[in-house]
């Protein structure tokens, strides 16, 4: 999929932010417009064998220096969220070891987040990492994705938002994250199948005390509206409704016959 306003001109990238979001098979990406705060690009590309510098050596300007900014979120279950106040700068490794073993081709690193006071520490594919430092420099940030997740939704919701239950299905995973006046609950689980959606959600609600027959829950990423998992969730969930784009901010109109609730977590970026 590409999608490109006619306007969006990449051979001046210091008009526009680059939001990256990687999976270990594909890579979003979206550019938006700084001076006009407007989404102008959204496209989709399977990632060769040789990953995102593999694909970036393809593509017409993922390998362009001179971004205004460069965020790239990384998917995945290596991730733990620490209370800002615990966390000293140096500890990032023996603060994940607690949930997951750093792999050899893994490099550590970690995100901030002062309006929630936290910090998420995640890791990340080295060679990814190591492509954004020599391919943006200062101007990439390595995020994961959890955090522009959480960042989308803070701006999104208010101050005054009710306790509520987010899901985001991704390939093979699903993130849940419980959200009140605090962030209560944020994780990210393996999902095949409908079912295995469906188990989760209601576990989570069993846990924090959400109740299926009232409590309402919101739900982004990849699934259609006719999809086995919003049918299944419905028969198990009584109020399931489908989220919106982040707002305070513009979209191209070649963004039009996207779903709105598709592609949340890498709009979220944009606030990250």
């Amino acid at each position: 999929m590409r999608l490109r306003d006619e306007t969006f001109d990449p051979t001046n990238p210091g008009a526009y932010n680059l939001y990256l979001l990687a999976s270990p098979t594909r890579l979003q990406l979206a550019a938006a417009d700084v001076e006009r705060n407007k989404f102008v690009a959204l496209e989709e590309h399977p990632l060769p064998s040789g990953n995102l510098p593999a694909l970036a050596a393809q593509h017409d300007f993922l390998g362009l220096r001179g971004w205004n900014a460069v965020r790239l979120a990384v998917t995945g279950r290596a991730f733990t969220l620490l209370p800002a106040p615990l966390f000293r700068a140096g500890d990032e490794e023996a603060a994940l070891r607690l949930h997951h073993l750093p792999m050899p081709a893994e490099t550590v690193r970690h995100t901030a987040h002062p309006g929630l006071e936290l910090v998420n520490v995640f890791a990340a594919d080295v060679t990814l990492a190591n492509w954004l430092s020599a391919t943006h420099g200062a101007s990439g940030r390595l995020l994961h994705h959890t955090s522009a997740l959480l960042a989308g939704l803070v701006h999104q919701r208010g101050a005054a938002a009710p306790r509520r239950l987010y899901l985001n299905p991704g390939p093979q995973e699903l993130t849940l994250v419980v959200l009140g006046q605090h962030l209560e609950y944020c994780n990210v689980f393996p999902c095949s199948t409908a079912e295995d959606v469906v188990y989760y959600t209601i576990l989570v609600m069993q846990e924090l005390g959400l109740n299926p027959d009232d409590d309402e829950v919101t739900v982004w990423g990849e699934l259609m509206p006719d999809s086995a998992i919003f049918s299944l969730l419905r028969t198990y969930v009584r109020n399931v409704r489908f989220g919106v784009r982040p707002g305070n901010v513009q979209y191209s109109y070649r963004l039009n016959d996207v779903f709105e609730y598709r592609y949340f977590d890498l709009f979220s970026l944009h606030f990250a």
